[in-house]
């Protein structure tokens, strides 16, 4: 399903000829469509005249996210230049949708450099000595992941007063706990104390990154201001402002999407996190499958191999590697007319992007006996949260049995009621 990475290129460029060039990873996927051209795009590489705004992104849902909160901003403040740094993850899957994320942000004329961050031992020296013109000169830092070591080394390297945090998925509602509760910015599915030797050393880094992070007293002479744009449900800490994203850029740039007869399975990483057991997350969707007639199954970008191939066998399901993020490629279609989902971020995220097409998106419970001895005693009730939050999404019960799952039956609820 993947191809091996060829040597990394020089940072601030364009993507590595891998990236750039070759064909979307999918099992049996969906048909390309080529993205519009616009004029006026950035020049790969091209570096800008100025930086107003310096994003660093991590993954494709982040970068789609700045895409959003760019098209927002531009509805209510003037033009300015956005330079998105890609902080190139190793995983293959994650390249290639990064690689197809950067080409559309290109598109809609931001400058957008590639950096091979963890592309050796030197690569963060690297990273940094490139970026660092860049940081100085800065006003406003956008960022997706506030619990990546590496955006928070960046994040006190940088100057700028005016901190943005763009949605990273279900993260997004755990950071804004932990900042209000005063607590360290630790992933819910981490288990442990968090004070490794690597985490000793970033310690320092980490703590100026969560006072960056945290919104200046009001009348400060020099106040550092800190925004939120999120299409997630939380509760902001004070002083933060919170705008929602709508994913508006999304539904102007494509669709809307043909309809299928069939419903449609979205994957999930909690098996390769180490939350949930692998027999009983693929005895759930075989279930699910079942009950709703589902034929396709979306895989998440961190989902290995052997498990989706034993997936396939066992469930009958067509496996897609998706090229773009599931919202880009549900609303460019075909997408089911049922969409089928464990909690993730794509049950609170796909009603916004589908928003008028009659697609009803359908969340399933994970069952606590699914949840490994490794999972973190946060898991639980974290997962709850991200269910019994997603007010536009249908909840279904846990697919422990055929039964069960069957007797929950969908229903379309009128568009204007997402």
């Amino acid at each position: 399903m993947t191809s091996p990475e060829r040597a990394p290129a020089q940072g601030g460029g364009a993507p590595p000829q891998e990236a750039a060039g070759a064909p979307a990873r999918r099992l049996l996927g969906l048909p390309r469509q080529r993205a519009r051209t616009r004029s006026g795009a950035a020049a790969l590489g091209s570096a800008p005249a100025e930086c107003d705004t310096l994003a660093f992104v991590e993954s494709p849902v982040q970068l789609l996210n700045v895409l959003e909160w760019a098209h927002a901003r531009a509805g209510t403040a003037p033009p300015a230049p956005l330079t998105v740094a890609v902080l190139a993850p190793h995983d293959p899957m994650t390249r290639g949708q990064l690689r197809r994320m950067a080409e559309l942000a290109r598109e809609e004329g931001h400058t957008v450099r590639w950096e091979e961050a963890r592309g050796g031992a030197t690569a963060p020296l690297r990273t940094v000595g490139g970026l660092a013109p860049l940081l100085r000169a800065a006003r406003r830092i956008v960022l997706g992941d506030p619990f990546s070591r590496y955006v928070q080394l960046l994040l006190g390297l940088a100057r700028a007063r005016e901190v943005v945090v763009v949605d990273d998925g279900t993260a997004t509602m755990e950071f804004t706990g932990q900042l209000a509760r005063g607590e360290r910015l630790v992933r819910w599915h981490r288990h442990g104390t968090g004070r490794g030797p690597r985490e000793l050393l970033l310690a320092p880094f980490a703590a100026t990154a969560r006072r960056r992070l945290t919104p200046g007293p009001q009348g400060a002479r020099h106040r550092r201001t800190v925004a939120l744009f999120t299409s997630m449900p939380v509760e902001a800490p004070g002083g933060m402002a919170v705008a929602a994203n709508d994913f508006a850029w999304t539904r102007a740039r494509f669709g809307p999407p043909r309809l299928t007869r069939t419903a449609d399975l979205v994957g999930t990483s909690l098996v390769e996190t180490g939350v949930v057991d692998t027999d009983r997350y693929l005895a759930a969707v075989a279930a699910l499958a079942r009950a709703h007639g589902a034929t396709r199954y979306f895989a998440h970008r961190r989902e290995s191999a052997g498990k989706l191939h034993r997936l396939a066998a066992e469930t009958g399901l067509e496996v897609v590697r998706p090229d773009l993020p599931l919202e880009l490629i549900a609303r460019r279609g075909p997408i089911g007319r049922t969409v089928l989902s464990f909690p993730s971020t794509v049950v609170h995220t796909l009603p916004l992007a589908l928003r008028g097409t009659g697609v009803q998106v359908a969340v399933c419970d994970i069952d606590p006996a699914w949840l490994t001895a490794h999972a973190s005693p946060r898991a639980r009730g974290f997962l709850d949260g991200v269910t019994g939050t997603a007010r536009a999404a249908r909840r279904l019960p846990h697919a422990g049995t055929e039964g069960r799952t069957g007797d929950a039956k969908l229903t379309a609820e009128p568009d204007g009621e997402r």
